[in-house]
This record gives structure tokens, sequence and C-alpha cells, in this order.
């Protein structure tokens, strides 16, 4: 079997243990090569939610870090076959720029590959409430071939904790790039 390429995103919006959870979950499926860019606003919102040594966790996740600032890396390429890119959190800053096309740092070029590639880009789009330039970005997105997901938890499989929450709504977006060993996220199966 060979490798599928993962790209995970995370801006600087609250939510910063969905990316981290995300990465979490990749780290542990055979043959995934998972690439990680963060911003420099995700780098203050890492250290202020999930712990000052996060980045450095994060870093030992993945198969290889890219700075935002390097436009010549390998994911900003579409000769670089990738499977998908998640970005978790995404924020409206991310998102407007995802879909105007500005492509000025790694995290939104790696972004805007996706979309001209015709791959899966899925975007956890954080903010609330939402007013309607928020929602005409996200429309505009998802013309263009996003996957805007924002992540509402879901509540059918009861969970106990903010962590199942979290884990749920990471299984979901991974779901959503269609790996072939792909953890699935628990579904509804129907009232009995």
């Amino acid at each position: 079997m060979t490798m599928e390429r993962v790209i995970v995103g995370i801006s600087g919006a609250s939510g910063a243990a969905l990316g981290l959870r995300i990465l979490e979950r990749l780290a542990v499926l055979p043959d995934i090569e998972t690439h990680l860019v963060v911003s420099d606003a995700a780098r203050r919102t890492l250290a202020l939610e999930c712990g000052l040594d996060t980045l450095d966790s994060l870093t030992a996740l993945v198969h290889r870090h890219h700075p935002i600032g390097d436009i010549g890396a390998s994911i900003a390429s579409g000769s670089f076959p990738v499977r998908g890119m998640i970005v978790a959190p995404c924020s409206m800053q991310t998102l407007s720029a995802i879909a105007t096309g500005r492509a000025d740092t790694l995290l939104t070029r790696a972004a805007d590959v996706q979309l001209k590639e015709r791959r899966r880009l899925v975007l956890l789009a954080r903010e609330t409430p939402l007013h309607l330039g928020h929602l005409r970005t996200m429309v505009a997105a998802t013309e263009m071939g996003a996957i805007i997901m924002p992540p509402v938890p879901a509540f059918y499989h009861c969970p106990r904790s903010v962590v199942e929450i979290v884990d749920h709504l990471a299984t979901r977006a991974i779901d959503l790039l269609a790996l072939p060993q792909s953890p699935l996220s628990r579904s509804w199966q129907g009232t009995p």
C-alpha cells in the first residue's frame, strides 16, 4: 500500500484542540504521511488553549512541519500529490483568504492548491454568531469545492465530556477525506 498524504493546517481561531486531536488520530493510522502548517496566530492560541509545549508535541506527531512563510514548500505545489487537507480550526480570516484566492501564507496557498487540483479541503470554520459576510464567505468557499464543517457537536452519541466532543468532531473531519483507513466516527443508527 502506498502512503496517503494529508495536510493539516491550524489557524488562530479558538478550538486549537481540534487540530491537535486530528493530528493524534492521523498519527495512529497506517500508511498516512502528515504535513502540518501552523499560522502565527495559531501558535498563540495553541499555547493558551492546549499548553506551552503543544507546538513541539504537534511536530512530533507529523512527518513534516512546514513554516508558515515557506511558500516554496512541497505542499504549495499541485504536483505534490496529497489526499486532501483539513484546516482546524479555520478562522474567518483564513476562510476569507481561501475563498478569495489570497494565497499569501503557506496555509492559504496549500488550501488554494487543494481547490485548484479538485482535492478535498475540509474547513472547520470557527466563529459564532455568524454575520452575513461570514455566511457569504462560506458559500463562496463551498462553491469553489471546499467542505465547510463548523465544529458543531453531535449529541446522539451522548458525549460525557468535552474530550469526547472534540474526538468525535476530529474523527468526523478525517472521515470527510474518505481515507481508505479512516477511523470512522460513530454514526447515527436510527431509533430502536
